[in-house]
């Protein structure tokens, strides 16, 4: 491959993450996103010494570090918020929800239990968040949606909501949780929040964590 074609598939890359970027309904990935995308415009621009180019991207992605700077430093006030199994609210938030989240867990719908724990998770008073597990018999609890909504999928909810700041399970005597995996995105997050995998296979696969 000759130096054009290469400065060529760097010009494409940078178009592709800048189109990436917009797509992201995260607004951390889409910072980061723009943030590699612009630097690639800017290797793109100096080679063909398109300068304007160049300098314009250097503005953007300065931009994009400036922002993501303040989302990765700034304090963000987390709270939960208890509310009933039968709360109109939380019935119409799983409704509106509910291809979000069925993209994580197929086939998932909310049937309240008396003996359910539900919890909305606020961040700086956004209910970005729905936490909802039942306990089990044999010291267990089983958590059937730990959901945070696009804006939010930064995994700051998941480990607040599994660390003992969080409160949830306070006056829960389990001393373990287990999930059922649902999807790929699904299992790669309970990874990510300390699960292990105990049984089963794809959506059917058991994961399972210490409350202790």
């Amino acid at each position: 491959m000759d130096s054009t074609s290469v400065i060529e598939a760097i010009g494409y890359a940078a178009s592709l993450l800048v189109v990436v970027s917009l797509s992201m309904t995260s607004i951390l990935r889409l910072r980061l996103i723009g943030l590699v995308g612009s630097l690639t415009f800017l290797v793109y621009a100096v080679a063909i010494e398109a300068y304007p180019i160049a300098i314009t991207n250097v503005v953007i992605a300065s931009i994009h570090g400036w922002y993501l700077w303040r989302l990765l430093h700034r304090h963000e006030a987390f709270t939960v918020l208890h509310v009933a199994p039968t709360s109109k609210y939380l019935e119409y938030f799983c409704e509106f929800h509910r291809d979000e989240i069925h993209r994580f867990q197929p086939g998932w719908s909310y049937s309240p239990r008396s003996d359910q724990i539900s919890a909305f998770v606020l961040r700086d008073l956004v209910p970005a968040g729905l936490f909802i597990a039942v306990p089990r018999n044999d010291d267990t609890l089983e958590v059937l949606l730990d959901f945070a909504i696009p804006q939010y999928r930064d995994f700051k909810l998941g480990r607040f909501v599994h660390s003992p700041r969080s409160g949830i399970l306070r006056d829960i005597s389990a001393s373990r949780a287990v999930a059922r995996a649902g999807s790929t995105a699904h299992t790669k997050y309970l990874e990510r929040m300390g699960y292990r995998k105990i049984g089963g296979e794809g959506s059917d696969a058991r994961y399972e964590r210490s409350l202790k």
